[in-house]
């Protein structure tokens, strides 16, 4: 509401997500990224972390114009995933009922950019994952974390938490048998982990303190490796 009027007094641009149609085009371009980097194939399945469902509805977009342009054999199924402590939308896709009878309180979640307790994109993300036949999953915080560590430690990619929550989805699934090992899947991280560093060191720790000095650095060294 207040983006809104600040938009209305000031003349600025007004990216909000329920508002601006062209954040949804925008959005789009990822699924025509990994169809081109597949060799204009669709992968099987594509994990989405959702707050708004903006991101969610443009992927589906981009996935679904490729095929109807020929260009692709299929939509893949899309998963969206989000924080237990905000999942309006899983609620309204799995009660089949509007936002407005499924909001009941403020979003409660580290994962700050998926925060959303009133989503301004509801229909539009509902819509991507029924037309997809996929589904929705929820997280806790603490597979939000796990992903966050994970991904940093064995893959070299640092995502923020909402980033990485699609991720955490994708890590349940496969715990849980729900993916064939023949299924190509792609996740996408939303976020860069300098958003929240805060959040990136209650995930792994305090950074470790060397002192600025060849010795300091070799005690350092020593230290890691008889650990």
């Amino acid at each position: 509401d207040l983006c809104m009027a600040a938009v209305a007094h000031y003349g600025w641009y007004n990216r909000c997500a329920a508002v601006n149609p062209y954040l949804v085009e925008g959005k789009k371009t990822v699924s025509l990224e990994i169809c081109e980097q597949l060799g204009f194939r669709a992968p099987d399945r594509v994990y989405v972390s959702v707050g708004d469902g903006c991101t969610i509805a443009g992927v589906y977009k981009g996935f679904a114009e490729m095929h109807a342009l020929g260009l692709t054999d299929r939509i893949p199924r899309i998963i969206g995933v989000q924080a237990e402590g905000a999942q309006a939308i899983k609620r309204a896709f799995e009660q089949n009922a509007p936002i407005v009878e499924i909001v009941s309180g403020p979003a409660e979640t580290i994962a700050d950019s998926i925060s959303v307790g009133v989503p301004r994109n509801p229909i539009k993300a509902v819509e991507a994952v029924r037309k997809s036949e996929g589904y929705y999953l929820a997280v806790r915080d603490a597979e939000i974390l796990e992903a966050m560590t994970f991904m940093g430690r064995k893959l070299g990619i640092f995502g923020e938490p909402a980033g990485v929550t699609g991720f955490a989805g994708f890590h349940r699934d496969l715990r849980a048998g729900a993916i064939d090992p023949h299924e190509e899947v792609a996740i996408l991280v939303s976020g860069n982990g300098l958003k929240d560093v805060e959040t990136a060191i209650r995930a792994t720790g305090d950074p470790p303190l060397v002192p600025p000095t060849l010795e300091g650095l070799a005690r350092f060294l020593e230290g890691r490796h008889a650990s």
